[in-house]
């Protein structure tokens, strides 16, 4: 079934606490007729976005297309989170491709992080960055591991914004007694991300570049220029970049085989008020250590907002709110008792590596997703990259393309089956505490 209708109605934002706390702009039109430009941009998430507005101010025409809204994927869905690096560790990325390629790629996502933060503070401070976001540990392994983690940042990468929390400070942090410890990294934290999202929409349109909404791509031609058809239109453009990560169809054998979609939900609680004060000591964003991870901040009103997968069916779960409810009680008996205002999903894009999927599809093509959890930086540096490359500077595109994701074995007929298979097992992994 085509992930874009899958779990959602044509244009309908999720019934979120991100929309309901957002200014939703009025919609744009739909893609009517023949048009040219010189870049087309499948997708108006954040990589479709950030793609946008730096061709745009470069000169180029540019048409953006998303089948549903500007924001409506998993830009305005996710935890908000805006995390360091990559979902692998810099000490495991030396080990896979040395030394310096793992630095080159650690300081494009110190990029992605400061670009963020600019943004924020310059044009779009509804999305309200919070610095501060704690990795919690369960076993003393773990901890061990993220210790020799932020000793490698530290003396290699001159990076002082992390540091170890012991047992009693996490738990003075986050006040839960399932911690054992954490890592505090006060260079990441969080935002609004739905807000981000139509920020970004704002800069792209407001340097140039024709946003249509409702206007699901059907058809990639390829050739010079290529075609990309609509079932209301179609555009002739010299470039096309796919942008649609989780929420792209089928459109390109080469991507569909390395990137697909997994779901998670999030929830938000009914405010807390003084009981806020009972699950954090401080206004940080969380992620944890467990294989199927737990998510969670408190928002600018202090609900919890907490997010996980409980889920590894292509479809939604009937209830969410009662299996995400599960998790905070589990993690916070304390709440006992309270209420879920908002529950809702997405979808995320992952690769078999848990690296991003940046790549070259055709001479005039090139594609980016799969960041697995840590987009919100990552997916606006994956448009600036594209851009850039575009404008024939190409060497950070490089550096992430030379990652070369493989296949899901099968291709995108098998990806998720197997997919759904492993989650399951590290599920089970994590009820073992194994």
């Amino acid at each position: 079934m085509n992930p874009l209708y899958r779990n959602d109605r044509p244009g309908e934002f999720p019934r979120s606490w991100y929309a309901a706390t957002a200014e939703i702009p009025n919609e744009r039109p739909p893609l009517q007729g023949d048009s040219t430009a010189d870049v087309c941009i499948v997708g108006a998430g954040y990589t479709g976005l950030s793609a946008a507005r730096h061709l745009a101010e470069k000169g180029f025409d540019v048409v953006v297309l998303d089948a549903h809204r500007a924001g409506f994927g998993a830009s305005g869905r996710n935890g908000g989170q805006v995390c360091s690096g990559y979902n692998s560790d810099q000490s495991t990325l030396i080990k896979k491709i040395g030394h310096d390629h793992a630095k080159a790629l650690w300081d494009l996502s110190e990029e992605a992080k400061t670009d963020l933060r600019t943004l924020c503070a310059d044009h779009i401070p509804e999305a309200r960055y919070t610095p501060g976001l704690i990795h919690g540990t369960y076993t003393p392994q773990d901890a061990a591991h993220d210790r020799t983690e932020v000793d490698l940042l530290t003396q290699d990468y001159g990076y002082a914004q992390a540091r170890m929390c012991d047992r009693d400070e996490m738990r003075s942090l986050v006040k839960s007694q399932q911690y054992e410890g954490g890592l505090l990294d006060m260079g990441a934290g969080h935002i609004h991300p739905l807000r981000y999202a139509f920020g970004l929409a704002r800069l792209a349109e407001a340097a140039g570049a024709r946003i249509y909404e409702r206007s699901e791509v059907l058809r990639i031609d390829r050739g010079d220029p290529a075609t990309v058809a609509t079932d209301k239109g179609h555009v002739k453009a010299r470039h096309v970049i796919l942008a649609g990560n989780g929420y792209l169809p089928n459109l390109e054998r080469k991507v569909a085989a390395r990137v697909m979609p997994l779901n998670s939900f999030i929830c938000a609680t009914e405010p807390l008020g003084d009981r806020a004060d009972q699950v954090f000591g401080q206004d940080v964003a969380v992620n944890d250590s467990k294989w199927v991870v737990n998510y969670f901040r408190l928002s600018e009103d202090r609900r919890l907002l907490f997010g996980g997968r409980p889920s590894y069916s292509i479809g939604f779960p009937n209830d969410i709110t009662t299996l995400l409810h599960k998790r905070i009680i589990d993690l916070f008996p304390q709440l006992k008792g309270v209420k879920i205002d908002y529950a809702w999903g997405g979808s995320v894009g992952v690769t078999m590596t848990r690296l991003p999927a940046v790549m070259r599809v055709a001479p005039n093509i090139v594609s980016a997703g799969g960041f697995a959890g840590h987009g919100v930086a990552l997916s606006g540096l994956a448009g600036k990259v594209m851009a850039e490359a575009i404008a024939g500077q190409a060497a950070k595109f490089d550096t992430l393309a030379d990652l070369k994701i493989p296949s899901f074995p099968g291709g995108s007929v098998m990806r998720s089956p197997i997919l759904r298979l492993a989650m399951t097992w590290y599920s089970l992994r994590d009820r073992l505490g194994v």
